[in-house]
């Protein structure tokens, strides 16, 4: 392939992705599908009370580590009102945030590979919890949401029909989303010294 072909697939882009790059990486996997296969890893350091530390540092993808180009630090914590210092986000807030930034992404890459382009999406999320589960007051009340509401407002020059069309085919390639509406093994252990 001559540097210009290159250098004019690679600008080739809608919504900021690079449509030409995101096939060829479909069809790599379509013939390699070890390279689909992803670890992504942190660690975290209680600090005080319910404040504590992320550090993100690389992943696992593509067959390969990679690092990331800074270390990401993120803050978690509870606000006054759970007896927390509000140094950060709370967990079920970063849950929240895991999934408004997971349904967006993949809204704007389903997009992008459609030819669909995008000038702007918003969404808003809400979660309902009931702290009877988490303190062990109540049997019948969950531990964690009880329910999950996503708003959306996508600016595109589609119809309102296209536009619910984009989210609900794409709604089911959403990791975060399946990982939080289906039941997901999550093992616990204790670490040895």
């Amino acid at each position: 392939m001559s540097r210009q072909t290159a250098k004019r697939r690679d600008e080739h882009r809608v919504n900021g992705v690079h449509v030409d790059r995101l096939f060829d990486t479909i069809d790599a996997i379509k013939s390699e599908p070890d390279i689909a296969k992803f670890k992504f890893r942190i660690s975290n350091k209680w600090i005080d009370g319910g404040h504590n530390h992320t550090t993100i540092k690389d992943f696992h993808g593509a067959l390969k580590d990679h690092p990331h180009e800074q270390p990401f630090e993120l803050a978690a914590d509870e606000p006054g009102v759970l007896l927390g210092q509000d140094n950060g986000p709370n967990p079920v807030e970063y849950l929240l945030t895991a999934l408004a930034g997971c349904l967006t992404s993949s809204l704007v890459y389903h997009a992008a590979a459609r030819g669909i382009e995008v000038r702007g999406i918003e969404s808003r999320l809400e979660g309902n919890l009931d702290l009877r589960g988490f303190l062990g007051l109540s049997k019948d009340v969950p531990v964690g949401y009880e329910e999950i509401r996503v708003f959306f407002k996508i600016d595109a020059d589609i119809t309102e029909q296209e536009k619910q069309e984009l989210i609900e085919s794409a709604r089911k390639y959403y990791p975060v989303f399946n990982t939080v509406s289906s039941p997901t093994k999550v093992t616990i252990q204790l670490k040895g010294e």
